[in-house]
């Protein structure tokens, strides 16, 4: 699948919006990913899954990772799309742990696949839970990389869509998005 196809999907789908957005991480933005509005149809999710099964499948993992909620649902279709383990992480009082009795091995190879990255601070700290527990992260996927590559977390990583989205410090906005309400549609 190209940046360009899986862009289309989220053209279609309304998932790309357009305004004035304030992301998990507190910056500004005027364009939103809104994953769940295209990760809701299944032959959508299993196009984009295997997009990124296909750059992801070489790296020797055994488990798919991803952190409750928005990597749910992909993190799952590309662990079918690999036939490998799927696990995830959630928040218990405001940070990422893995729970339900969900184990990871010493030495398992796991791939942490996010739907959107901007700064990679999820995607960090289900890393981190990866190795306190003695796993390797193999790497990491993401459907859309808001940072267009500039986030290294340090291992192979893979988008379907990697963009150069502007982002502002909220003391910083541009007189455009001064004008316009700012909205935080993350997981509403």
């Amino acid at each position: 699948m190209t940046s360009a196809e899986a862009l289309e999907i989220f053209k279609k789908t309304g998932a790309l919006l357009e305004g004035h957005f304030v992301l998990r991480s507190g910056l500004h933005s005027r364009q939103f990913f809104q994953c769940a509005l295209a990760l809701q149809q299944m032959p959508l999710v299993e196009k984009l899954g295997l997009g990124l099964a296909e750059k992801m499948k070489g790296l020797g993992a055994v488990t798919v990772i991803s952190p409750a909620m928005g990597g749910l649902v992909i993190g799952q279709e590309v662990a079918r799309q690999l036939k490998l383990r799927f696990i995830f992480v959630e928040k218990e009082e405001g940070k990422l742990v893995l729970r339900r009795g969900f184990k990871i091995e010493k030495d398992e190879r796991l791939l942490v696949v996010e739907d959107v990255v901007t700064k990679g601070g999820r995607v960090q700290e289900t890393m981190d839970i990866v190795q306190a527990h003695g796993g390797i992260v193999a790497g990491v996927g993401m459907v859309v990389d808001r940072s267009n590559g500039s986030v290294n977390l340090g291992v192979p990583t893979f988008s379907l869509i990697a963009l150069n989205v502007e982002t502002f410090d909220p003391d910083k906005l541009p007189e455009d998005l001064q004008k316009i309400p700012a909205t935080k549609p993350g997981s509403k």
